[in-house]
Protein backbone atom coordinates (compact mmCIF):
# COMPACT_ATOMS: atom_id res chain seq x y z
CA UNK A 1 0.00 0.00 0.00
CA UNK A 2 0.82 3.78 -0.10
CA UNK A 3 0.29 6.66 2.34
CA UNK A 4 -0.04 9.94 1.06
CA UNK A 5 2.35 12.72 2.09
CA UNK A 6 4.08 13.72 5.50
CA UNK A 7 1.88 16.61 7.34
CA UNK A 8 4.58 17.83 8.88
CA UNK A 9 6.69 18.31 5.85
CA UNK A 10 3.86 20.23 4.13
CA UNK A 11 3.09 22.07 6.38
CA UNK A 12 6.73 23.18 6.98
CA UNK A 13 7.34 23.44 3.72
CA UNK A 14 4.13 25.98 2.54
CA UNK A 15 5.60 28.12 5.35
CA UNK A 16 9.21 28.24 4.14
CA UNK A 17 8.11 28.98 0.79
CA UNK A 18 5.97 31.62 1.59
CA UNK A 19 8.70 33.23 4.14
CA UNK A 20 10.89 32.50 0.40
CA UNK A 21 12.34 35.53 -1.70
CA UNK A 22 11.26 33.51 -4.89
CA UNK A 23 8.72 30.60 -6.11
CA UNK A 24 8.24 27.22 -4.84
CA UNK A 25 7.05 23.90 -6.14
CA UNK A 26 5.92 21.17 -3.58
CA UNK A 27 5.50 17.97 -4.73
CA UNK A 28 3.59 15.35 -3.44
CA UNK A 29 1.71 17.27 -0.89
CA UNK A 30 -0.47 16.21 1.81
CA UNK A 31 -3.98 17.23 0.51
CA UNK A 32 -6.12 17.04 3.96
CA UNK A 33 -7.89 19.61 6.26
CA UNK A 34 -4.98 20.54 8.64
CA UNK A 35 -2.52 20.93 5.30
CA UNK A 36 -5.82 22.68 3.55
CA UNK A 37 -6.28 25.34 6.53
CA UNK A 38 -2.49 26.27 6.04
CA UNK A 39 -3.39 26.68 2.37
CA UNK A 40 -6.19 29.22 3.14
CA UNK A 41 -4.12 30.91 6.08
CA UNK A 42 -1.30 31.51 3.60
CA UNK A 43 -3.72 32.98 1.48
CA UNK A 44 -5.42 35.09 3.71
CA UNK A 45 -2.00 36.47 4.28
CA UNK A 46 -1.50 37.88 0.45
CA UNK A 47 0.61 34.28 -0.28
CA UNK A 48 -0.43 33.25 -4.08
CA UNK A 49 -1.13 29.12 -3.55
CA UNK A 50 -1.88 27.34 -6.60
CA UNK A 51 -3.21 23.96 -5.47
CA UNK A 52 -5.13 22.84 -8.97
CA UNK A 53 -2.40 19.71 -9.62
CA UNK A 54 -2.63 17.82 -6.55
CA UNK A 55 0.63 16.22 -6.98
CA UNK A 56 2.53 19.99 -7.57
CA UNK A 57 1.85 22.63 -5.77
CA UNK A 58 3.51 26.35 -6.42
CA UNK A 59 4.19 29.37 -3.92
CA UNK A 60 4.32 32.58 -4.99
CA UNK A 61 5.30 34.46 -1.92
CA UNK A 62 4.54 38.35 -1.61
CA UNK A 63 3.92 40.77 1.09
CA UNK A 64 2.29 39.70 4.07
CA UNK A 65 -1.04 41.96 3.94
CA UNK A 66 -3.01 42.90 7.24
CA UNK A 67 -6.38 42.98 7.97
CA UNK A 68 -6.65 38.95 8.09
CA UNK A 69 -8.34 36.46 9.15
CA UNK A 70 -6.62 32.79 9.68
CA UNK A 71 -9.30 30.05 10.52
CA UNK A 72 -6.74 27.74 12.30
CA UNK A 73 -9.94 24.89 12.72
CA UNK A 74 -8.15 22.37 14.67
CA UNK A 75 -4.79 22.31 13.38
CA UNK A 76 -2.14 22.86 15.88
CA UNK A 77 0.31 23.30 13.30
CA UNK A 78 -1.58 26.62 11.91
CA UNK A 79 -2.59 27.95 15.06
CA UNK A 80 1.38 27.91 16.27
CA UNK A 81 3.49 27.83 12.83
CA UNK A 82 1.40 31.21 11.19
CA UNK A 83 1.27 34.06 14.03
CA UNK A 84 4.91 34.32 13.59
CA UNK A 85 4.37 34.84 9.86
CA UNK A 86 1.53 37.29 10.66
CA UNK A 87 3.63 39.26 12.84
CA UNK A 88 5.63 40.14 9.61
CA UNK A 89 2.35 41.46 7.88
CA UNK A 90 1.30 45.25 8.09
CA UNK A 91 -1.79 45.37 10.02
CA UNK A 92 -3.70 42.77 12.44
CA UNK A 93 -4.17 39.58 11.65
CA UNK A 94 -7.19 37.96 13.72
CA UNK A 95 -7.10 33.83 14.55
CA UNK A 96 -9.31 31.72 15.63
CA UNK A 97 -10.43 27.72 15.48
CA UNK A 98 -12.83 25.14 16.18
CA UNK A 99 -14.33 25.29 19.14
CA UNK A 100 -11.90 22.33 20.91
CA UNK A 101 -8.71 24.44 19.20
CA UNK A 102 -9.66 27.12 21.67
CA UNK A 103 -8.81 24.09 24.69
CA UNK A 104 -5.42 24.28 22.68
CA UNK A 105 -2.23 25.35 24.76
CA UNK A 106 -1.08 28.15 22.63
CA UNK A 107 0.81 30.42 25.45
CA UNK A 108 4.05 29.44 24.28
CA UNK A 109 3.88 31.03 21.28
CA UNK A 110 1.63 34.09 22.03
CA UNK A 111 4.13 34.80 24.85
CA UNK A 112 7.27 34.26 23.15
CA UNK A 113 6.07 36.94 20.36
CA UNK A 114 5.50 39.33 23.03
CA UNK A 115 8.87 38.96 24.09
CA UNK A 116 10.00 39.50 20.66
CA UNK A 117 8.20 43.32 20.80
CA UNK A 118 4.80 41.77 19.09
CA UNK A 119 1.53 43.22 20.24
CA UNK A 120 -1.24 40.43 20.55
CA UNK A 121 -4.67 41.03 22.21
CA UNK A 122 -6.23 37.60 23.29
CA UNK A 123 -8.00 38.81 26.08
CA UNK A 124 -6.12 37.29 28.86
CA UNK A 125 -6.91 33.72 27.42
CA UNK A 126 -3.23 32.65 26.10
CA UNK A 127 -5.21 30.98 23.75
CA UNK A 128 -7.29 31.27 20.71
CA UNK A 129 -9.14 33.75 19.58
CA UNK A 130 -6.24 36.17 19.32
CA UNK A 131 -5.38 39.10 17.51
CA UNK A 132 -1.66 39.96 15.68
CA UNK A 133 -1.57 43.45 15.61
CA UNK A 134 1.63 43.60 13.22
CA UNK A 135 3.80 46.45 12.08
CA UNK A 136 5.54 44.88 8.92
CA UNK A 137 9.06 43.81 11.17
CA UNK A 138 10.06 41.89 14.22
CA UNK A 139 13.08 42.59 15.60
CA UNK A 140 14.21 39.01 16.89
CA UNK A 141 17.53 38.95 18.77
CA UNK A 142 17.88 36.56 22.20
CA UNK A 143 14.45 34.80 23.21
CA UNK A 144 14.19 32.24 26.32
CA UNK A 145 10.70 29.75 26.07
CA UNK A 146 9.49 26.83 27.63
CA UNK A 147 8.98 24.55 24.71
CA UNK A 148 8.37 21.56 26.96
CA UNK A 149 4.57 21.84 25.61
CA UNK A 150 5.53 21.04 22.58
CA UNK A 151 7.78 21.38 19.76
CA UNK A 152 5.74 23.25 17.61
CA UNK A 153 6.71 26.91 19.43
CA UNK A 154 10.36 25.98 18.34
CA UNK A 155 9.43 25.22 14.68
CA UNK A 156 7.27 27.89 14.46
CA UNK A 157 9.82 30.52 15.64
CA UNK A 158 13.19 28.86 13.80
CA UNK A 159 11.31 28.82 10.09
CA UNK A 160 9.81 32.75 10.89
CA UNK A 161 13.17 33.53 12.02
CA UNK A 162 15.58 34.52 8.76
CA UNK A 163 13.19 37.72 8.37
CA UNK A 164 13.91 38.76 11.61
CA UNK A 165 15.74 41.92 11.83
CA UNK A 166 18.19 40.52 14.18
CA UNK A 167 17.62 36.44 13.35
CA UNK A 168 16.78 34.87 16.31
CA UNK A 169 19.23 33.35 19.30
CA UNK A 170 16.33 30.88 20.59
CA UNK A 171 16.97 28.88 24.31
CA UNK A 172 14.79 26.81 26.05
CA UNK A 173 14.74 26.80 29.34
CA UNK A 174 11.79 24.78 30.58
CA UNK A 175 12.25 22.14 33.42
CA UNK A 176 11.04 19.17 31.12
CA UNK A 177 13.09 18.46 27.71
CA UNK A 178 11.42 19.66 24.19
CA UNK A 179 9.45 16.73 23.41
CA UNK A 180 9.39 15.51 19.77
CA UNK A 181 12.70 16.22 19.18
CA UNK A 182 13.09 14.48 15.36
CA UNK A 183 10.52 17.53 14.67
CA UNK A 184 13.33 20.08 15.50
CA UNK A 185 15.70 18.33 13.09
CA UNK A 186 13.30 18.29 10.26
CA UNK A 187 12.89 21.78 10.43
CA UNK A 188 16.34 22.63 10.88
CA UNK A 189 17.37 20.10 7.74
CA UNK A 190 14.65 22.38 5.78
CA UNK A 191 15.57 25.60 6.99
CA UNK A 192 19.07 24.67 5.50
CA UNK A 193 17.94 23.53 2.51
CA UNK A 194 16.36 26.95 1.92
CA UNK A 195 19.38 28.54 2.30
CA UNK A 196 19.07 29.27 6.65
CA UNK A 197 22.17 29.47 8.21
CA UNK A 198 20.97 27.84 11.42
CA UNK A 199 23.51 26.95 15.04
CA UNK A 200 21.92 23.80 16.43
CA UNK A 201 25.20 22.55 17.89
CA UNK A 202 23.93 23.79 21.41
CA UNK A 203 21.89 21.75 23.71
CA UNK A 204 18.27 23.91 23.83
CA UNK A 205 19.97 26.55 21.86
CA UNK A 206 19.03 27.71 18.17
CA UNK A 207 20.52 30.15 16.52
CA UNK A 208 19.46 31.56 13.08
CA UNK A 209 20.77 34.39 11.28
CA UNK A 210 18.84 36.74 9.38
CA UNK A 211 18.82 36.42 5.44
CA UNK A 212 16.78 35.24 2.72
CA UNK A 213 15.32 32.34 2.38
CA UNK A 214 15.83 30.69 -1.42
CA UNK A 215 12.40 29.07 -3.53
CA UNK A 216 13.17 25.86 -4.30
CA UNK A 217 11.67 22.38 -4.72
CA UNK A 218 10.56 20.21 -2.18
CA UNK A 219 9.18 16.75 -2.16
CA UNK A 220 7.19 15.32 0.46
CA UNK A 221 8.13 11.81 2.22
CA UNK A 222 4.79 9.74 2.75
CA UNK A 223 3.29 10.45 6.45
CA UNK A 224 5.12 7.54 8.21
CA UNK A 225 2.56 8.63 11.35
CA UNK A 226 -0.42 7.35 9.01
CA UNK A 227 1.47 4.01 8.60
CA UNK A 228 1.53 3.31 11.57
CA UNK A 229 -1.79 1.91 12.35
CA UNK A 230 -1.50 -0.64 9.00
CA UNK A 231 1.81 -1.85 10.08
CA UNK A 232 0.44 -2.14 13.73
CA UNK A 233 -2.39 -4.50 11.65
CA UNK A 234 0.05 -6.92 10.88
CA UNK A 235 0.73 -7.65 14.33
CA UNK A 236 -3.15 -7.15 15.58
CA UNK A 237 -4.45 -9.34 12.91
CA UNK A 238 -1.78 -11.37 11.68
CA UNK A 239 0.00 -10.88 8.12
CA UNK A 240 2.39 -8.84 6.79
CA UNK A 241 2.20 -5.38 5.63
CA UNK A 242 4.55 -3.27 2.90
CA UNK A 243 4.61 0.70 2.70
CA UNK A 244 6.00 1.46 -0.66
CA UNK A 245 8.56 4.08 -0.70
CA UNK A 246 9.39 4.33 2.76
CA UNK A 247 12.53 6.98 2.96
CA UNK A 248 15.76 5.43 3.99
CA UNK A 249 16.97 8.46 5.78
CA UNK A 250 13.88 10.50 7.22
CA UNK A 251 13.72 13.23 10.02
CA UNK A 252 9.86 12.08 10.63
CA UNK A 253 10.03 10.99 14.41
CA UNK A 254 6.83 8.13 12.91
CA UNK A 255 10.07 6.30 11.84
CA UNK A 256 10.60 5.15 15.11
CA UNK A 257 7.42 2.65 14.59
CA UNK A 258 10.60 0.25 12.96
CA UNK A 259 12.33 -0.24 16.08
CA UNK A 260 8.96 -0.43 18.14
CA UNK A 261 7.61 -3.31 16.45
CA UNK A 262 10.90 -5.31 16.37
CA UNK A 263 10.81 -4.94 20.04
CA UNK A 264 7.71 -6.41 20.11
CA UNK A 265 9.10 -9.67 18.25
CA UNK A 266 7.63 -8.81 14.59
CA UNK A 267 10.04 -9.37 11.37
CA UNK A 268 10.66 -5.97 9.79
CA UNK A 269 12.38 -6.02 6.38
CA UNK A 270 13.69 -3.39 3.79
CA UNK A 271 13.16 -4.21 -0.05
CA UNK A 272 12.61 -3.01 -3.26
CA UNK A 273 8.81 -2.72 -2.29
CA UNK A 274 9.72 -0.27 0.41
CA UNK A 275 9.11 -1.67 4.18
CA UNK A 276 7.33 -4.93 5.14
CA UNK A 277 6.10 -5.62 8.66
CA UNK A 278 5.42 -9.46 8.99
CA UNK A 279 3.52 -9.69 12.14
CA UNK A 280 4.36 -11.98 15.29
CA UNK A 281 2.24 -14.65 16.50
CA UNK A 282 2.45 -13.34 20.18
CA UNK A 283 3.77 -9.81 21.36
CA UNK A 284 6.43 -9.67 23.78
CA UNK A 285 5.76 -6.77 26.87
CA UNK A 286 7.98 -4.13 26.36
CA UNK A 287 8.03 -0.56 28.18
CA UNK A 288 8.76 2.59 25.59
CA UNK A 289 9.27 6.01 25.68
CA UNK A 290 7.79 8.14 23.19
CA UNK A 291 8.38 11.34 23.99
CA UNK A 292 10.59 11.53 20.77
CA UNK A 293 7.64 9.65 18.53
CA UNK A 294 4.30 10.17 20.87
CA UNK A 295 1.69 10.39 17.49
CA UNK A 296 2.38 6.25 17.36
CA UNK A 297 0.72 6.48 20.96
CA UNK A 298 -2.58 5.56 20.06
CA UNK A 299 -2.36 2.95 17.50
CA UNK A 300 0.18 1.39 19.75
CA UNK A 301 -2.19 1.44 22.98
CA UNK A 302 -4.75 -0.07 20.82
CA UNK A 303 -2.96 -2.96 19.54
CA UNK A 304 -1.54 -3.15 23.43
CA UNK A 305 -5.53 -3.34 24.37
CA UNK A 306 -6.17 -6.36 22.37
CA UNK A 307 -3.28 -8.36 23.67
CA UNK A 308 -1.68 -10.06 27.15
CA UNK A 309 0.67 -7.42 28.83
CA UNK A 310 2.17 -6.02 30.24
CA UNK A 311 3.22 -2.74 27.70
CA UNK A 312 3.74 0.49 28.80
CA UNK A 313 3.99 3.95 27.22
CA UNK A 314 5.44 6.72 29.10
CA UNK A 315 7.32 10.27 28.16
CA UNK A 316 4.23 11.39 26.79
CA UNK A 317 2.19 13.53 29.05
CA UNK A 318 2.27 16.54 26.22
CA UNK A 319 -0.42 14.67 24.09
CA UNK A 320 -2.55 15.58 26.69
CA UNK A 321 -2.82 19.09 25.08
CA UNK A 322 -3.51 17.55 21.33
CA UNK A 323 -6.72 17.51 19.67
CA UNK A 324 -8.08 15.93 22.74
CA UNK A 325 -6.50 14.27 25.85
CA UNK A 326 -5.24 11.10 23.97
CA UNK A 327 -4.01 9.86 27.46
CA UNK A 328 -7.30 10.20 29.28
CA UNK A 329 -9.13 9.06 25.89
CA UNK A 330 -7.18 5.81 25.73
CA UNK A 331 -7.57 4.72 28.69
CA UNK A 332 -11.47 5.49 28.78
CA UNK A 333 -11.91 3.61 25.68
CA UNK A 334 -9.39 0.77 26.02
CA UNK A 335 -11.13 -0.09 29.53
CA UNK A 336 -14.29 0.05 27.72
CA UNK A 337 -13.30 -2.69 25.86
CA UNK A 338 -12.46 -4.65 29.32
CA UNK A 339 -8.70 -3.86 28.82
CA UNK A 340 -7.05 -3.63 32.80
CA UNK A 341 -4.98 -0.32 32.39
CA UNK A 342 -3.11 2.41 34.31
CA UNK A 343 -3.12 6.14 33.65
CA UNK A 344 -0.20 7.68 34.51
CA UNK A 345 0.12 11.56 34.14
CA UNK A 346 2.76 10.82 31.06
CA UNK A 347 1.13 7.70 30.09
CA UNK A 348 -0.53 4.60 30.59
CA UNK A 349 0.15 0.67 30.91
CA UNK A 350 -1.61 -2.17 29.89
CA UNK A 351 -1.56 -5.32 32.56
CA UNK A 352 -4.25 -7.36 29.85
CA UNK A 353 -5.87 -6.98 27.12
CA UNK A 354 -9.87 -7.07 26.75
CA UNK A 355 -12.14 -8.08 23.90
CA UNK A 356 -15.66 -6.79 24.82
CA UNK A 357 -17.45 -4.95 21.87
CA UNK A 358 -19.19 -1.57 22.01
CA UNK A 359 -18.45 1.68 20.49
CA UNK A 360 -14.91 3.36 20.66
CA UNK A 361 -15.24 6.89 20.58
CA UNK A 362 -13.27 8.95 18.09
CA UNK A 363 -13.32 12.52 20.17
CA UNK A 364 -12.88 13.99 16.72
CA UNK A 365 -9.57 13.15 16.87
CA UNK A 366 -7.90 11.49 13.36
CA UNK A 367 -5.07 9.64 15.59
CA UNK A 368 -8.48 8.20 18.05
CA UNK A 369 -9.58 6.95 14.96
CA UNK A 370 -7.01 5.12 14.04
CA UNK A 371 -6.80 3.32 17.39
CA UNK A 372 -10.54 2.43 16.92
CA UNK A 373 -9.18 0.62 13.62
CA UNK A 374 -6.34 -1.34 14.85
CA UNK A 375 -8.58 -2.61 17.93
CA UNK A 376 -11.68 -3.20 15.90
CA UNK A 377 -9.47 -5.67 13.65
CA UNK A 378 -9.48 -8.38 16.47
CA UNK A 379 -12.73 -7.53 18.44
CA UNK A 380 -16.05 -8.13 16.43
CA UNK A 381 -18.24 -5.69 16.56
CA UNK A 382 -16.77 -3.10 17.50
CA UNK A 383 -17.55 0.67 16.01
CA UNK A 384 -16.13 3.65 15.29
CA UNK A 385 -18.71 6.69 16.70
CA UNK A 386 -16.88 8.74 13.98
CA UNK A 387 -14.58 7.95 11.34
CA UNK A 388 -14.72 11.22 9.30
CA UNK A 389 -12.33 12.73 11.82
CA UNK A 390 -9.89 11.24 10.07
CA UNK A 391 -10.01 14.37 7.38
CA UNK A 392 -7.63 16.11 9.53
CA UNK A 393 -4.61 14.27 7.60
CA UNK A 394 -5.86 11.49 5.51
CA UNK A 395 -9.60 11.88 4.15
CA UNK A 396 -9.25 8.07 2.48
CA UNK A 397 -7.80 6.05 5.37
CA UNK A 398 -11.38 4.11 5.75
CA UNK A 399 -11.60 3.08 2.19
CA UNK A 400 -7.46 2.83 2.44
CA UNK A 401 -7.98 0.68 5.84
CA UNK A 402 -10.84 -1.30 4.08
CA UNK A 403 -8.88 -2.33 1.21
CA UNK A 404 -5.97 -3.48 3.48
CA UNK A 405 -7.85 -5.47 5.62
CA UNK A 406 -10.10 -7.11 3.81
CA UNK A 407 -7.75 -7.68 0.59
CA UNK A 408 -8.92 -5.56 -2.00
CA UNK A 409 -7.39 -3.63 -4.50
CA UNK A 410 -4.21 -2.34 -3.99
CA UNK A 411 -3.34 1.53 -4.51
CA UNK A 412 -2.97 5.04 -3.26
CA UNK A 413 -5.82 6.60 -1.32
Amino acid sequence: MRVPGSKSMTARALVLASLASGPSVIRRPLIARDTLLMVEGLRALGVGVDTSDADRWTVEPGPFAGEAEVDCGLAGTVMRFLPPVAALADGPVSFDGDPHARKRPNDGVILALRGLGVDIEDGGRLALPFTVNATGAVRGGVLEVDASKTSQLVSALLMAAPRFERGLDLRHVGDRPVPSRPYLDMVVRMLREAGAVVDDAEPNRWRVEPGELQGREWVIEPDLQNAAPFLCAALAAGGRVTVEGWPTETTQAGDAIREVLTRLGSRVEWSRGGLTVVGAPSLLPVELDLSDASELTPSLAALFGVNAGPFSIRGVAHIRGHETDRISALVTELRKIGADVDEFEDGLRVNKGGSTPGTWATYADHRMAHAGAVAGLVIPGLVLDDVACVSKTWPDFAEAWERAVLGGPVGEA
